[in-house]
């Protein structure tokens, strides 16, 4: 069974990792804690999640070898036309995370001058204290953009992936530039009525597992690096152990026929998102 995936400058990922978007701060080191004991080795955080320092204390109390963890963290959008900003902003999230270095740095918002993000972030993987560079929510025409007009080839691209939007095409050029996909919102936080879906729930009953291990594996099985997030340690390890069984090719395919095209949560090219998110300063 695969566990890893195997990014374009020979680092290995895990394919299933921890997420902690939307967890509190005053909950995240319990959280984080509790997926590391149930033997996660992945651990997704972002500056703008406001709990970088919390990841960071559970990762040096567990004890855990640091070359046995592949911690990812996100910068977020910077003022304009000064790399310096860049390098600022990853310096501060190794010390909030208590680290020498981290596995996975991405560009968590394909807005703002990213370009001038991307090659200060170049010059970070050079350094070594970032093993891998990526980016996040960039649509397909603005990471073919960035990837034909720079040095680096994104390591990784972190979109929003999960039965509703299944991001087939994205992946599929993502395969052709040698980018990883990764999902967020596995699980579609539920919307849709993700959980009580009638054909999700019948592919579920034939293997014995429920909806969210179903769509889990839907994920690995399509090779999508997954990080799932939970605060509560029974579904944590439901979760991890939703890689030990294999959906046939047409459960595969009768999950995909529930792509709706559209985003369960907003759109990159709606200009008042564009609006929102460009104009927040951490």
């Amino acid at each position: 069974m695969k566990t890893n995936v195997t990014l374009n400058n020979g680092v290995e990922m895990p394919l299933l990792g921890f997420g902690v978007f939307q967890i509190p701060d005053s909950e995240t080191e319990k959280a984080v804690a509790e997926a590391l004991e149930v033997g996660y080795r992945s651990i997704d955080t972002a500056a703008a999640y406001m709990n970088e320092a919390a990841v960071g204390r559970a990762i040096a109390a567990s004890g855990i070898p640091r070359d046995e963890l592949f911690i990812t963290t996100k910068l977020w959008v910077q003022d304009a036309g000064d790399e310096a900003n860049t390098h600022r902003a990853f310096e501060h999230s190794l010390e909030q995370l208590g680290l020498d270095y981290v596995d996975l740095y991405l560009i968590h918002q394909p807005f703002g001058d990213y370009y001038s993000e991307w090659r200060a972030m170049e010059e970070i993987n050079a350094t070594g204290k970032a093993r891998a560079i990526g980016v996040s929510n960039f649509a397909p025409d603005r990471l073919l953009d960035l990837t034909l007009n720079n040095k680096i080839v994104p390591a990784v691209n972190q979109v929003e992936t999960h039965p509703f939007r299944n991001q087939k095409v994205a992946q599929d050029l993502m395969l052709e530039l040698g980018v990883q996909i990764e999902s967020w919102a596995p699980f579609a936080e539920g919307k849709n009525d993700l959980f009580s879906n009638a054909l999700l729930a019948k592919i579920a009953a034939n293997h014995g597992k429920t909806i969210g291990q179903v769509v889990l594996r839907w994920l690995t099985q399509r090779e999508i690096v997954v990080i799932p997030k939970s605060v509560r340690i029974e579904r944590m390890r439901e979760n991890f152990e939703s890689q030990d069984f294999i959906l046939s090719d047409s459960e595969i395919a009768e999950i995909m026929t529930l792509d709706t095209g559209e985003s369960q949560f907003f759109d990159h090219k709606d200009p008042d998102w564009v609006k929102r998110l460009s104009s927040r300063r951490l």
